[in-house]
């Protein structure tokens, strides 16, 4: 049977699960809501809840803890569900500011002494700026920081608009793993993986490291 710490972890556990395919979906690589892992968590906390003072306090402060972060993402999801079946767009500010380094690079090539080679660097300095990048020496026992970067590809997707199919975590952790073999059988030790986007398609970039 579960102990209390145990369910505490799950929820923890589900929390995390859930924000990701929350994020899937709403990038379009989901068909429907993760309602399963929904309703789990929803049903632990519910039941924690009617049983708050049995918790010791440590207990009882992690618990609540979990409670308002997952009151936080209900209330998020639902705003956004509402402005997806309403078809409301919301830009991302991220989206919108490189949109406007993207019209100031324009408007400085075609400006006379101007050069499209500033265009370039400017568009440039925009892309750097938004990239991410996370080191890996053995992605299978490091789920927390494969989970992150997956995260970040799903953002980057969702902030530049890429409509292509998003792949799931469980094809991303197997990709992560067979690339950080395949170059770390070619000498390398720590592997990067940069998250970028360019030409409005969002990018995966491993590189050795060390």
């Amino acid at each position: 049977m579960a102990t209390v710490d145990d369910d505490l972890n799950q929820i923890e556990k589900d929390l995390r699960t859930l924000k990701i395919e929350y994020e899937q979906f709403f990038a379009g690589g989901r068909k429907r809501p993760p309602t399963d892992t929904q309703w789990r968590v929803e049903t632990l906390v519910r039941r924690y809840n009617e049983r708050l003072a049995q918790l010791r306090f440590a207990q009882r402060f992690r618990f609540n803890n979990l409670a308002q972060t997952f009151a936080k993402y209900q209330d998020m999801w639902r705003k956004k569900l509402m402005q997806k079946e309403g078809a409301v767009t919301e830009h991302h500010f991220g989206a919108a500011a490189k949109a406007i380094e993207a019209e100031r690079a324009h408007k400085a090539s075609s400006r006379p002494g101007g050069s499209p080679r500033t265009g370039e660097a400017a568009r440039s300095a925009a892309e750097a700026r938004a990239a991410f990048s996370l080191s890996f020496s053995d992605p299978a026992k490091e789920q927390e920081k494969v989970q992150e970067l997956y995260r970040k590809v799903i953002e980057a997707r969702a902030e530049s608009g890429d409509k292509s199919k998003a792949p799931s975590l469980q094809d991303f952790e197997r990709f992560v793993q067979k690339k950080t073999k395949e170059l770390q059988d070619k000498g390398g030790r720590q592997i990067e993986y940069i998250v970028s986007v360019e030409g409005g398609r969002t990018k995966l970039k491993a590189r050795i490291s060390d």
